[in-house]
């Protein structure tokens, strides 16, 4: 059967299934949904993710911003090339190239709902040989209205446009709150287990700019006949995170008698709290490459094993935290927040056992093998940290005439000692000249300590022992300046780094002992005229040291549609969109490391990647249909490389469909 065409029975199916119960059930919406501020829990608002423009584009793997450098995969390694909205490393890299997919506190929402609520969603794309999967659900329902559970899943399978990519994201979790006058918890548990296969890249990137040179004057190839560097490796990230909040509040309560009623009713006005939050995070990496003659072509070096690598790298922190909190707005003299904490964490690292078994002294056992870089030998398997920091915040999240949360946090025991975190978020909105004007301004300064990893690691193809690294130091100042009615939203922010740590062209941590500057403005300009929208993100981004920190200068997405009703309750958005930046020295991707590194060989960039689809909604029920990367070979060569010898996806139809049951 053509694959389209099963694939839209499969949609019609559904489609038909999802209408035909929507028309049945309850149209309710969630009560409210918010999200946790770590450490101390306080909340800010979310929505449920229910909107249909822009459905699509969900899952595009290059539409992980304006300017996403990726292995090409769905559900596999990226970095955004936006530098502003790039996340710091974290004490265990190996997770952070799957930072997109992975649970975390920033992504976990919770809902308060009258009725429990189950949201469905099954989307696929590709053929037979490069299909691409993904279901996800999630669960969330009230015992009473003030406490409440959830669940979530998360599965993603995908074979990948080339040999050797494919990859499995499996995601699941529970999550629960209860918001009472005086006790409040909110709490999640979150564990993934993702397993990706490693290509290393194509042996030859003419296979895709050029396939009538490779092959002999014909243009037409199938992407799995590519001969790629690596076959037999993979790497495994699994592991999970469990966050519980807990808030006792004191205060008085008070008699609010209102107008027609006999007796009054009792208020609790909360004036104090004490919090207790406790986090726990483990995540475990592995690498395994079973070809010895691939392996000695792709690794310049070999410490433990020339016949089989197999890399395990393991981590795990537990982190409790203890604060006081004088709550804003228990009085009219109360116009803010205060809280002060005291913060501990343990963590313990393990890595590859046996740097040590060879007999490094005999000439003879270590043909074959690389001496290990000086220090080395040093490392233990397994490390320990013991951290403490005491901290405080300062935050006013009521009115609307002025927002703000200031934070400070400061190192006192272990490798975090003297390290300082200050940060601080202030909004405003008032009114002007008939428009609605939003003000946000930031900043940030921190002196960090680099991770245990970046300064100490063992495996097959590399090792290192950086001692010698000093404290990272960071100051960003930025704000952003919003105007509703012109659909405007302007973002200026400027960064200076200094003892910046990256991965070097030998795929090694450096330490840039310099300054470097990275200034960024972001436009966001909307247009729309009756039903015709055209949506527009422009972004600038200049740094005075490339080499250090490689970024395209100019990155553009743009989406044309039309947004239109049928028989005024189905909703339709009929467009194209793509996305381009400008020719730069992207970075590298080592599988091993599960990083990226910088290279100064290929340029990439300089080509639009567009997509036609639609998408449309009915009642709860939204679904899409998509060609993906429909201008290949029509507008803009076919240099589609977003990282040296990691073409993205060929053009490829795709669909999806997401349910809101009440259930």
């Amino acid at each position: 059967m053509n694959k389209y065409f099963k694939y839209t029975l499969t949609l019609a199916f559904l489609v038909t299934m999802a209408v035909t119960t929507w028309a049945k059930l309850p149209q309710v919406e969630p009560s409210y949904a918010w999200k946790v501020i770590p450490p101390l829990g306080l909340r800010e608002p979310s929505t449920i993710d229910t909107l249909y423009r822009n459905y699509a584009q969900e899952f595009v793997p290059s539409l992980g911003s304006s300017a996403w450098a990726t292995t090409g995969n769905y559900g596999a390694e990226g970095l955004n090339m936006i530098f502003m909205e790039r996340l710091p490393k974290s004490d265990f890299f190996f997770r952070d190239a799957l930072d997109r997919w992975l649970p975390s506190i920033a992504k976990q929402t919770f809902y308060n709902t009258r009725i429990p609520m189950s949201l469905v969603s099954y989307n696929a794309g590709g053929g037979t040989d490069t299909s691409q999967e993904r279901l996800n659900f999630i669960f969330s329902g009230n015992i009473n209205k003030r406490a409440q559970v959830g669940a979530n899943f998360d599965y993603i399978y995908s074979k990948g446009s080339y040999n050797f990519q494919a990859d499995k994201d499996l995601t699941w979790g529970f999550n629960g709150s209860y918001i009472g006058d005086q006790y409040e918890m909110q709490a999640f548990y979150n564990h993934y287990n993702f397993l990706n296969k490693e290509n290393g890249g194509i042996t030859d990137d003419k296979y895709v700019t050029d396939p009538t040179e490779v092959q002999g004057g014909s243009a037409n190839f199938n992407t799995k006949n590519i001969p790629t560097n690596l076959s037999s490796a993979h790497t495994r990230i699994r592991g999970g995170e469990l966050f519980v909040n807990n808030r006792y509040k004191v205060g008085t309560w008070r008699e609010i008698w209102e107008e027609g009623d006999s007796v009054p009713y009792r208020e609790f006005v909360p004036v104090a709290s004490a919090i207790w939050t406790l986090q726990y995070q483990e995540s475990k990496h592995r690498f395994l490459d079973t070809s010895p003659s691939e392996t000695k072509k792709f690794f310049e070096n070999t410490y433990i094993n020339n016949t089989i690598t197999d890399d395990f790298t393991t981590y795990w922190a537990l982190t409790n935290t203890v604060g006081l909190d004088l709550l804003e707005g228990f009085n009219k003299l109360a116009k803010f927040g205060l809280s002060a904490y005291g913060q501990h964490q343990v963590i313990k690292y393990k890595q590859t056992p046996d740097t040590f078994l060879l007999d490094r002294n005999d000439p003879e056992k270590m043909t074959g093998y690389t001496p290990l870089p000086e220090g080395v030998d040093q490392i233990g398997p397994q490390h320990s940290q013991q951290r403490f920091w005491v901290g405080g915040q300062l935050t006013k999240q009521r009115g609307s005439i002025l927002t703000f949360i200031i934070g400070a946090k400061l190192g006192i025991v272990g490798d975090v000692a003297a390290d300082l975190d200050l940060s601080g978020t202030i909004g405003t909105k008032f009114p002007l000249f008939g428009d609605s004007v939003s003000i946000t301004a930031i900043g940030s300064f921190s002196n960090t300590a680099p991770s245990y990893l970046l300064k100490n690691y063992i495996s097959n193809h590399f090792c290192w022992r950086n001692e010698d690294f000093g404290k990272e130091r960071r100051v960003r100042l930025g704000g952003t300046l919003k105007l509703d009615r012109t659909l405007t939203s302007l973002t200026v922010m400027v960064e200076n780094l200094q003892n910046y740590i990256y991965f070097g062209e030998n795929c090694m941590p450096v330490q840039h002992g310099g300054n470097v500057q990275v200034f960024s403005a972001q436009l966001r300009q909307d247009f729309h005229l009756g039903i015709l929208h055209l949506d527009n993100k422009l972004t600038y981004q200049t740094t005075s040291a490339d080499h250090v920190i490689p970024l395209p200068k100019f990155a553009v997405y743009s989406n044309l549609y039309l947004n239109f009703k049928i028989a005024k309750v189905f909703d339709v958005q009929l467009g194209v969109d793509f996305d381009y930046y400008t020719s730069y020295y992207g970075p590298g991707y080592q599988p091993a490391l599960m990083t990226f590194y910088n290279q100064r060989e290929m340029k990439v960039g300089n080509f639009p990647f567009m997509n036609a689809y639609a998408n449309m909604k009915l009642g709860k029920t939204r679904f899409y249909v998509m060609m993906s990367h429909v201008n290949q070979g029509l507008i803009g060569k076919d240099n589609y490389f977003s990282m040296p010898h990691y073409p993205l996806n060929p053009r490829r139809f795709q669909l999806g469909l997401s349910v809101d049951f009440t259930n």
